[in-house]
């Protein structure tokens, strides 16, 4: 099997070299070779020049542009120029261990993947790597796997390796295998995840393909963007939900009396606002705790946002989709 590592990037410069370092150092395992497709999803922060000028120790490098559309479209464009027959899909801000990709090979390989497009008995799975949350940008490969970094998503492409023929037969349009009406934060995956769960794909987890998701130590300062990518999300996920109304979809978008009830009791019914928090959130930031105080962000306001914000999109929805009154009354 030959792998194209699909990566759609957005001014992450810095951990992306990081990243990239990481996939040169790649060691032997039951797949021919790999390629790295970088989709640079109109970057302002130097990182096309910077790909440009610096030698990036890879075998196969594609560097592709784009406006800035969101990942879906750029995962749509690095599917249509990647060439290899099973793609792997991670994030830019995702550092990943030397025996990464060998992993994933093994465990496809054990399970019938050889990503050989004629064979009729190819193995209906995908597999799935760990993802470990860190702050630690001089060595985020020596962050321990914490209980907050497991994830009960089904696809999710943060760390995900799958044969090419399930997403093309995924598909809807030509653009590939993502919707791209998914321009904002969140769903698109998960949605893509449905699809493939419809053609009987099963989830196999690869732990040992762990890769490393860095991210900046939470300051009070990223609150506005918390909340504003919860809102954001909020609105893609009425879209997950117009194209599959299932209950399995409501509860996973949080549209449930229970979800409302949950973040209601533990806001005190939005009071424990990041304002009223602030003082303690602070306190922990001082002293050494921010991933806590993220949590606690979480907590007490951010999920309160987004089921708020949820039901709001939801409503406009339903607004939306009732008959126009017949011509002449109010």
């Amino acid at each position: 099997m030959y792998f194209s590592v699909i990566i759609p990037t957005y001014n992450r410069r810095p951990i992306l070299a990081q990243c990239l370092q990481a996939l040169a150092q790649q060691q032997p395992g039951f797949y021919q070779g790999y390629e790295v497709v970088v989709v640079d999803d109109g970057s302002e922060d130097g990182t096309v020049e910077w790909l440009q000028t610096n030698p990036v120790l890879l075998p196969h490098l594609q560097l592709l542009r784009q406006e800035h559309r969101g990942p879906a479209a750029a995962r749509n464009l690095g599917f249509r120029h990647a060439r290899g027959s099973v793609i792997v899909f991670i994030d830019s801000d995702l550092v990943v261990v030397e025996h990464f990709l060998a992993s994933h090979a093994q465990t496809l390989r054990q399970q019938g993947v050889t990503g050989d497009p004629q064979r009729a008995d190819e193995g209906k799975v995908f597999t799935y790597g760990r993802v470990i949350n860190t702050s630690n940008f001089q060595d985020p490969r020596s962050e321990p796997f914490k209980p907050t970094d497991f994830s009960a998503a089904f696809f999710a492409t943060g760390n995900v390796a799958i044969a090419r023929r399930w997403l093309e037969l995924a598909c809807e349009t030509s653009a590939g295998p993502f919707d791209e009406r998914f321009h904002l934060y969140g769903w698109e995956d998960l949605e893509l995840g449905v699809r493939l769960k419809r053609l009987g794909l099963r989830l196999v987890k690869c732990p040992q393909a762990t890769g490393y998701h860095w991210h900046p130590p939470f300051e009070l300062r990223q609150i506005p963007a918390l909340i504003e990518r919860e809102q954001q999300r909020a609105r893609m996920a009425i879209l997950f939900y117009q194209k599959h109304p299932t209950w399995e979809v409501r509860l996973m978008i949080q549209l449930t009396p229970l979800h409302q009830i949950l973040w209601g009791v533990l806001s005190l019914g939005g009071w424990l606002n990041e304002k009223r928090v602030e003082p303690l959130l602070r306190w922990l930031i001082d002293r050494g705790h921010p991933q806590l105080a993220l949590e606690l962000c979480r907590l007490f306001f951010l999920n309160w946002y987004n089921v708020q914000a949820v039901y709001l999109a939801y409503k406009d929805f339903q607004r939306l989709q009732q008959p126009a009154p017949p011509a002449g009354k109010a």
